[in-house]
């Protein structure tokens, strides 16, 4: 969809009363459609996501020899498994801007047998892969780092994987931990990672995991740190509906934090495979009622309009903290969020966006011991309007999108980066107050 740029956005600030159903969720998608392509037999996904990042693993496979059918107005896809051997081999992949697709499709080219080079957007190149392509060459990986060590573009020999015990220092992105789980069923032999501090974004590693179980694989666990993957192993296809984008959900669930009224996000519970159903609670701290129910969570603001500065710790769900950060602009009082500092390596350096564009709006933010970001809101309340950059980062652009709720005149730079995970946001967005 194409979108003036920048975008203006319109004041809607009456209450809402939305039952909000959304695409699958990106994570799992691009793990699925992974797993599928290495798995026996065929297997069918219902609620696909259809965005820039899952058309991009969707084509790194093709480009590998895996047959993918998309259906893109149902969000269905069927997949052709190649038994953990890629059918091609010689092919040259494109990441994109996409995390999922550099870090799985590099471990996953090291189990086939061929010439294989990996490359992606300016800013996947400066984002780092040391640790995984460590941990891969350790298993007998050949990974060439064809520019800077550590990062794209990669030149790799697929010659397999053997079985070792593997030590991983420093990690400072769940994404290597999931690119390793998902081959080393692959390996020749039992493969065990030791982890030498506890990763970030657990609950993207527990994602992997049950993703994992559903084809079939077993993983044996400690505490987030060691893992023991007994190995070969083979993934057998399946059948599965994705669950609804629990990140993407945030915005919806915020907009009923400060416009009032309720909003109903269907498919997601408690028992949720994604971390990020957690902001839910998040906001019932801050005052609004949230309810969990068997298939869907519901969040209604609070009916005076105010809300309450928290200090919450979002290690397991960093992708939430720009949705906070601009919900915590119009709270009584400061917000903490602490231990988000590896968002300095995802799309942008996320926390130095956030606080440039809070300060366009007048809300003091700081990143104190580079891990916690704090929002202070102006103390007279007085939010301005701003023009804000979103630095090709889809977040930046659908978190910031909240404040219209309670400021005039706001504007989106580049709206269409929204289509990295979710093309229609804006649609969507309008279709909050249009469907009460």
């Amino acid at each position: 969809m194409k979108y003036p740029d920048p975008l203006p956005l319109p004041h809607t600030n009456s209450p809402l009363n939305a039952t909000v159903e959304l695409p699958g969720s990106k994570s799992l998608t691009n793990r699925v459609l992974l797993l599928a392509a290495l798995a026996d037999g065929t297997s069918r996904f219902d609620n696909v996501l259809i965005a820039d990042d899952t058309r991009l693993m969707v084509q790194a496979l093709r480009s590998l020899g895996v047959s993918v059918q998309c259906d893109e107005i149902n969000g269905k896809a069927i997949v052709q498994g190649c038994s953990g051997l890629w059918p091609n081999d010689e092919a040259v992949l494109d990441a994109g801007h996409a995390g999922t697709v550099a870090r799985f499709i590099t471990a996953a080219c090291c189990i086939g047998r061929g010439q294989f080079r990996i490359d992606g957007s300016p800013r996947m190149r400066e984002r780092p892969l040391r640790p995984l392509i460590g941990a891969l060459r350790e298993l007998g990986a050949y990974v060439n780092c064809e520019g800077e060590e550590g990062h794209l573009p990669l030149a790799i020999a697929g010659r397999g994987l053997r079985g070792k015990t593997v030590t991983i220092p420093g990690v400072i992105s769940s994404q290597f931990i999931s690119a390793l789980l998902l081959v080393a069923p692959l390996a020749q032999g039992d493969v065990l990672m030791s982890l030498e501090e506890p990763p970030p974004s657990k609950p993207y590693i527990g994602l992997t995991l049950k993703a994992m179980e559903a084809f079939g694989v077993g993983v044996a666990e400690h505490d987030m740190q060691k893992f023991i993957v007994p190995a070969p192993q083979a993934y057998r296809a399946t059948k599965m509906a994705i669950e609804p984008d629990a990140s993407a959900a945030s915005y919806f669930w915020g907009a009923a934090a400060l416009a009032g009224g309720r909003v109903e996000v269907r498919g997601l519970s408690k028992a949720s495979w994604q971390g990020d159903v957690g902001f839910a609670a998040v906001l019932g701290e801050m005052g609004c009622d949230v309810e969990f129910m068997d298939d869907a969570i519901a969040v209604t603001g609070p009916e005076d309009g105010k809300l309450r500065g928290v200090d919450v710790d979002l290690e397991a769900m960093p992708d939430v903290a720009q949705t906070l950060a601009v919900i915590a602009a119009f709270a009584d009082g400061p917000t903490v969020m602490r231990n988000v500092g590896n968002l300095r390596v995802k799309e942008t350096d996320r926390l130095t966006a956030v606080v440039n564009e809070l300060g366009k709006m007048n809300v003091a933010a700081t990143v104190e011991d580079e891990r916690d970001l704090h929002v202070i809101p102006p103390s007279d309340g007085a939010v301005h309007a701003a023009c804000i950059a979103t630095y090709n980062d889809h977040r930046m652009a659908m978190s910031f999108t909240l404040a219209s709720i309670r400021l005039e005149n706001m504007e989106i730079e580049d709206p269409q980066c929204v289509s990295k995970t979710l093309p229609d946001f804006f649609d969507r967005w309008q279709r909050l107050w249009s469907s009460k």
